[in-house]
Formats: C-alpha cells, sequence, structure tokens
C-alpha cells in the first residue's frame, strides 16, 4: 500500500476524535493550493482529453469552476511560480528565469507571508524552485521542500529545518505532509500550499540552470502506475510536426540542430510516462479532498488546482522548448471549489492569469490586496459582479540558454480574444500575428498578409498599453 494512502488512514481515526477546534468567530476560509509542473490545460479527462483518467481532479470540475482560458504570465517554472505567490509579473518581483535567484526569492511578498501575518497558519510542501536552495521562505510556519528539481525516486528534502533523504516515491511523501499538516488540532485557518514535481522530469541542474544530467532519466511515474497507459492512442493536434516554416525564430538555423519537424516531436513513450506520472498526482488530491472531508471543513475550504505551464506534444515540431508563446504552454488548467461563492459545474470563459490567484485569496480571507499587483481578484467573475474585464493578457520571457533553440528569443507578447501578437526582443523582422478565431492551432503567420496593419497596430499599442500599466518599459517599434 502507498505511504500516502498508509498516513491518511492512520489519521482517519484521530480526526474522528477531535475537530478543528477554531475559534467560533473566525469563519474565514482554509486555502489548499495544488500546483503541478508543466501540466498542459488539456491534460485532464473532465476537458476531453483521449484516454487520461483523472477522476479527483474532475470532481472539482464538477463541484466547481473550470477557467477556459487561463493563462501564465511567463511559460517557464521559476517566473510562473513566483507570479503566482506575488501577484506580479518577472519584470518587477525580479524572477525572471530559472537560474539562482536565492536572495531575491527571500525577499518575495508573497500572499502566504500577508496571511500568516494576520493569523492563518502556513505551510509550503514540494518544489520552490525560484532559487535553487532548499531553505524556509518567509510567512510559512511548516516547511518540506528540495533543492532544485529535486529527484522522483527517495529525495533529499529539508523538512522543517533538517535535511534528509526521504524513502519512496517524491508525489505520494508530498502528499503525506500535505495530509499531516491538514490533520493537525488547529484554532486558525489555514493554507496549504503543495507544488508537486510532477511533471517535471528527473533531471540536475547547475544554480545557473543548465542541465548536467539526466540522472535516474525521463519521467518518473510512480510503479503502481507505470505502463498504465502503454497501449493507450494519442490524439494529435492538427498543428503536430507542422514544420513552422512562416516562423522566421523558430525556422532559424542554429549549430547542428536540426529543422523543426516529424523529426523533432515528443515521443509517444514521453507523453504516456508523462501522464502515467499525473496518476499520483490525482490520486493524492483525492486523498487531500477525503482528509478535508473527513474533518468536517471541506466546504469551508478553497481548494485550487493549477499549473505553472504547459508542455510540448509535438505541435510545431517542438518537444523541450516550452518557453514559447502559443497555445499549448501558455495556457494552464485552473479549477477552483469553494461552494460558498463559486457555483459547481461552471466553466468561465473570459481571460484571467496565474497573477490573479494572489488578490483572489487575499481577498477570499478578508486581506485587503497591495493596490500595486498586477493580477485582479477574481470574486467579480464568481459571483457575476464584473461590470468590464480585461479584454487581453500580457505573456513575457527572457531569454537564457538552457535550450539552444531559444537563444535570443526573449519576447513580449499580447492575445485578446481574437488575435495574439509576438514580439522578439532581440530579433528583427521576426514578430508574429495569429487570428486565433480563424486559426486557433497558430499554423499561419499573418503579420505580412494584405489587410492585416490595422490589426497589428492596434496590437502593438495593446501590448505598449499593458507594458506600461505593469511597470515596464514600452516598445520602440522600428
Amino acid at each position: 500500500m502507498p505511504a500516502l494512502f498508509r498516513i491518511y488512514f492512520g489519521f482517519v481515526a484521530i480526526v474522528i476524535l477531535s475537530t478543528c477546534s477554531r475559534k467560533p468567530d473566525d469563519a474565514r476560509p482554509n486555502i489548499v493550493f495544488v500546483l503541478v509542473d508543466d501540466m498542459r490545460w488539456d491534460e485532464y479527462s473532465a476537458f476531453g482529453h483521449s484516454f487520461i483518467k483523472t477522476p479527483n481532479i474532475d470532481r472539482l470540475a464538477r463541484e466547481g469552476v473550470s477557467f477556459i482560458n487561463a493563462f501564465a504570465s511567463t511559460p517557464l517554472c521559476s517566473p510562473s511560480r513566483a507570479a503566482f505567490l506575488t501577484g506580479l509579473y518577472g519584470h518587477l518581483n525580479g524572477i525572471t528565469d530559472n537560474t539562482e535567484r536565492n536572495e531575491q526569492s527571500h525577499k518575495l511578498e508573497t500572499f502566504p507571508i500577508k496571511m500568516n501575518e494576520a493569523g492563518y497558519e502556513t505551510a509550503f510542501i514540494g518544489k520552490w524552485h525560484m532559487g535553487n536552495d532548499d531553505s524556509k521562505r518567509p510567512g510559512f510556519d511548516y516547511w518540506v521542500s528540495m533543492k532544485g528539481q529535486g529527484e522522483a525516486i527517495d529525495p533529499a528534502l529539508n523538512i522543517n529545518g533538517k535535511r534528509d533523504t526521504v524513502k519512496g516515491y517524491v508525489t505520494d511523501i508530498f502528499t503525506d505532509h500535505a495530509l499531516q499538516f491538514i490533520n493537525r488540532t488547529r484554532t486558525r485557518p489555514f493554507i496549504l500550499y503543495v507544488a508537486h514535481k510532477a511533471l517535471h522530469p528527473n533531471i540536475l541542474q547547475r544554480d545557473d540552470g543548465t542541465i548536467v544530467s539526466i540522472g535516474e532519466g525521463g519521467f518518473v511515474a510512480a510503479d503502481r502506475h507505470k505502463a498504465m497507459y502503454e497501449q493507450s492512442t494519442i490524439a494529435r493536434r492538427p498543428n503536430y510536426a507542422m514544420a513552422p516554416t512562416d516562423k522566421p525564430a523558430l525556422s532559424r538555423k542554429i549549430g547542428d540542430l536540426p529543422p523543426l519537424g516529424k523529426e523533432t516531436v515528443t515521443s509517444d513513450e514521453i507523453i504516456k510516462q508523462r501522464s502515467e506520472m499525473l496518476m499520483a498526482v490525482d490520486e493524492g488530491l483525492g486523498a487531500i479532498l477525503n482528509a478535508l472531508e473527513q474533518k468536517g471543513i471541506l466546504d469551508n475550504t478553497v481548494v485550487v488546482f493549477t499549473s505553472d505551464h504547459g508542455y510540448w506534444y509535438g505541435e510545431h515540431g517542438l518537444s523541450e522548448e516550452r518557453r514559447l508563446a502559443y497555445e499549448e504552454t501558455i495556457r494552464i488548467p485552473l479549477l477552483i471549489r469553494y461552494p460558498k461563492m463559486i457555483r459547481s459545474n461552471s466553466r468561465e470563459e473570459r481571460l484571467v492569469m496565474n497573477l490573479d490567484l494572489a488578490p483572489t485569496l487575499l481577498e477570499m480571507a478578508s486581506i485587503k490586496p497591495s493596490a500595486n499587483l498586477h493580477g485582479r481578484s477574481l470574486l467579480p467573475l464568481f459571483n457575476n459582479t464584473a461590470t468590464e474585464w480585461r479584454t487581453s493578457v500580457l505573456v513575457e520571457y527572457y531569454s537564457d540558454t538552457v535550450f539552444p533553440r531559444m537563444d535570443r528569443m526573449g519576447y513580449k507578447a499580447v492575445r485578446n480574444e481574437r488575435y495574439k501578437y509576438i514580439h522578439y526582443v532581440d530579433l528583427e523582422g521576426m514578430d508574429e500575428l495569429y487570428d486565433l478565431q480563424h486559426d486557433p492551432y497558430e499554423m499561419e503567420n499573418v503579420i505580412a498578409k494584405p489587410g492585416m496593419s490595422d490589426v497589428l497596430e492596434e496590437l502593438k499599442n495593446e501590448l505598449n498599453k499593458q507594458l506600461t500599466a505593469t511597470g515596464d518599459a514600452p516598445i520602440v517599434y522600428r
């Protein structure tokens, strides 16, 4: 029997004998935030995935709200994780890539800090990865984390200041600690932030972010899930393996790299391994929901499930370079359950961002968000009081050197309900424009197409408007 289930059933007896002894006048909700690494927005069964079975993620969709158009501010681990916690873009919070940013990471003004100051008991469990050290960050009473990317099997963890190698599968270990924290007797509301290593491959990484070893290798699922989807058929999007001949930035000749196309796509084996890796995440979410239910606090707990960014399944011939501004990597799953405010089985199609979680959760906890946050509270969407809402989103990426194909590929992009414009900061004459209404798979760059000049000018202006509003320098177009 997996460790997480042994611990869970062991605590059931304790839960039956003790209830949450919160003060009667403190009705503020608990918060459970589950963050998955590299999970696509369409990578669960309630969204219509062709073979993945995710009953517990699906439960959140059934009992809460699914955001159909949720986006990452930067499709890269560290910047996106910092955006969730701070409600700020990387150009203001300082976490712009996956390199060693330990000092800046300790200075982040996060919503758990504000909640801790307001009386919440706080816990962080999992992969921090904004700065690669494993030391405790401000605002957390309970801390379980790893250095950098960590290990899938027998991970080395910092557990409340004590460093040790823990035997077992990393997702189960994180879930075990989450259950222990939930089942504490307490008089205060709590926030539990669980940031999984899954669905990330098992790699080792230098402090500057460069990969130096594949370690045990690949996407490592729990033993009980290996080969679960071995015979499954993968449904491919129409842009699968399409050579990006209309995308000059991706068509560049870079060293000995092969041109993008059928030879560079993500393999079926990797896709199935990722799907198998997700199963322990789904089981862990189910164990967390059951623990909350047994304790009698599920309906007074805001449960958030999301991901830092997406992943390539071979669209445009891409595999590992998930930093690009196309739909497959900037869109994220976002599900929230809280029956006191959110209608069950609801779908929200307006444009939302990872930046919106910080102000939303602070407001739900009756804490006033800072005025400088880039995100917006989602509460008006929950109660249908939004008289106006954002009509576009800003996505940014700062060049790094992990993947040679991403050399000088920093960009600022703006996406509204119909169009997307990508401006490459360091590359001249390689910008892209897509009409998502007629081309949802971004197979035709229409930037030079007759009749698109007015649209392009409008999006350039919108991009600069967004940059200025978030404290970044506007682009001087050549």
